[in-house]
């Protein structure tokens, strides 16, 4: 090494040693843990269960009033778009990165989306989730895996189900990326 460039790597190692007291002033609540993902994917499958039991007891719009509870709580729509594509979608409205998008698949009803009947609104009675496995690295966390849910009907469908989840500054775990899709049967 020059003097010139044992100069500059002094400078830089001194700027790299004082980046922690300007990330000081950020909010960190810590990293994402296993019981903290599995508690989000839990009360993603108590929500679905809810929805379509208030649309059973109470009728469209309150089902849809839930649904927007749902959304504005578990998903990250107020952090920018979701990487969200729903089970049963076709183009031109495969993905939904908006929250409009999203509650449309949910629970139908809205003229924009004219091929949604409303996922939520099947008379589902109960969700299980098995993970395959669960990536966490520090404020994100990324699952792939099963989503068992059972119909009122005793009928159950099985998707194939990968989530990211993002903890926010304030403690709250949001789903930012959510791909589902029916697993394929080979002829």
């Amino acid at each position: 090494m020059t003097p010139r460039s044992i100069v500059a790597a002094g400078a830089l190692f001194a700027a790299v040693a004082a980046a922690p007291a300007a990330w000081a002033s950020t909010t960190y609540t810590g990293a994402l843990t296993e019981a903290e993902v599995l508690s989000a994917q839990k009360a993603w499958g108590d929500a679905l269960v809810a929805i379509a039991r208030e649309h059973e007891a109470h009728g469209h719009a309150k089902a849809k009033a839930l649904a927007v509870q749902v959304l504005d709580k578990a998903y990250g729509y107020n952090l920018g778009p979701v990487l969200f594509k729903p089970t049963l979608t076709v183009s031109p409205q495969t993905f939904r990165t908006t929250k409009e998008g999203a509650l449309a698949y949910f629970v139908g009803g809205d003229a924009k989306y004219p091929n949604d009947k409303g996922f939520a609104l099947q008379g589902w009675r109960s969700v299980e989730i098995r993970n395959a496995a669960i990536q966490i690295h520090g404020d994100t966390a990324s699952t792939v895996g099963n989503v068992i849910m059972t119909d009122k009907d005793g009928k159950v469908t099985v998707v194939d189900k990968s989530w990211s989840f993002k903890k926010t500054d304030d403690g709250a775990i949001r789903i930012v990326a959510h791909h589902s899709s029916l697993p394929y049967a080979a002829k």
